[in-house]
């Protein structure tokens, strides 16, 4: 009923199942999660819709106040609504299970059943980095950044963060400087745009990329939508990178998430004493996060293919190493790649110890961590 007000205004292919599957992104209490697993039992949003509702009862996880709610009409004529400004804003929609929908982002359990962009994003057989911090960026933390995206331009990743103050618009102008491009992720619809200073970037950011969202016109703009968002920075890449932090962030739960999607996380050390460096030194005494010096760093851990594209790593000589650490070493000459693990049981050392040593040795530059949680000499 509410779909053929509009059907003739539509031009691209499949406009009724994206009206549905609006529809049922609309439904608040659902959830992306269990909207894939309805969509995945009856194969589309329309037979969703006009599904009887035993059976849909019949589903683990959709219980009474789900089915009522999702019954209401209210759906069916806010997907009307969104559909016109779609229309009429040349957005465009990338629905999870086509081609055009972001690879990475497929294989995201809670990644949204639709997203939005607009822009000239092209994410095919890309190498794809989130870049992530503090919108208190301090000048170590601009010029680390400018200079980590200048030395890795030459493998031409596409650079993604949330177009917020701070660290994300740093790496987003550092980007388009570079000639590389760049994906802001916006936690509200493409109405708007936050902060509205950024208003100014956002004609080169969509010439040298775009922006996605998975938010509509007509949704409010809160707080929580930046940690909703930040799903969908860490699901986009293959690694997230924070720069800088302070002890609790968005970037945190950024990296947070991107190890819950088994994406490698990244984190750049600083002293003990600096205020923006407290959440990243955290996460690499955790083992969250590799130890990230430069792009060399980077590009190893990731096994990017670059022999022909940097100068190859040059060991350094004369590292001063302590009595205990000259231990793991030695073993690690010897033995070859070893775990954490490894490590401190045929060294006599406690874990938490093995693991605080073998980061003074990265930063040292005696080691260097790989995939899987092995160590192996430079």
């Amino acid at each position: 009923m509410f779909f053929s007000v509009i059907l003739i205004k539509l031009t691209w292919m499949n406009s009724e199942d994206l009206f549905y599957n609006l529809a049922l992104q609309h439904v608040t209490n659902l959830g992306d999660t269990t909207a894939k697993k309805l969509l995945g039992k009856f194969k589309s949003a329309e037979n969703i819709f006009k599904e009887k509702k035993a059976n849909l009862l019949k589903i683990d996880g959709i219980g009474k106040i789900r089915i009522q709610e999702l019954y209401d009409s209210k759906h069916l004529k806010a997907a009307e609504a969104e559909l016109k400004f779609i229309d009429q804003n040349n957005i465009q929609t990338h629905y999870f299970q086509d081609e055009n929908y972001p690879e990475k982002l497929k294989h995201c359990l809670d990644g949204p059943i639709l997203i939005f962009s607009k822009g000239k994003i092209d994410l095919q057989k890309k190498k794809i980095i989130s870049v992530v911090g503090t919108r208190q960026i301090t000048p170590q933390g601009i010029s680390f950044c400018k200079s980590f995206i200048e030395d890795i331009a030459a493998l031409d990743p596409v650079i993604i963060s949330g177009f917020a103050y701070g660290v994300d618009i740093t790496a987003h102008k550092a980007a388009v400087k570079n000639g590389l491009q760049t994906v802001g992720c916006l936690a509200h619809g493409l109405n708007q745009i936050y902060p509205k200073s950024h208003k100014k970037y956002m004609k080169e950011i969509e010439e040298n990329g775009g922006f996605f969202t998975d938010y509509w016109s007509t949704d409010k703009f809160e707080r929580n939508n930046f940690l909703k968002r930040n799903r969908i920075i860490a699901g986009l890449s293959e690694a997230t990178i924070v720069i800088e932090s302070a002890e609790k962030g968005g970037a945190l739960v950024t990296a947070d998430i991107a190890n819950s999607y088994d994406r490698e996380v990244f984190a750049v050390p600083g002293r003990p004493s600096d205020k923006y460096s407290t959440g990243c030194n955290n996460l690499i005494k955790a083992q969250s996060a590799h130890v990230l010096t430069s792009a060399a760093d980077l590009a190893y851990i990731l096994n990017w293919d670059v022999e022909t594209e940097r100068k190859p790593i040059q060991k350094q000589l004369f590292i001063e190493l302590e009595l205990e650490e000259q231990k793991l070493y030695e073993f690690l000459q010897t033995q070859g790649k070893s775990e954490l693990d490894t490590l401190a049981l045929n060294c006599n050392f406690p874990t938490f110890k093995a693991a605080t040593l073998l980061l003074n040795m990265e930063l040292k530059g005696a080691i260097r961590p790989l995939p899987g949680k092995l160590f192996e000499v430079i």
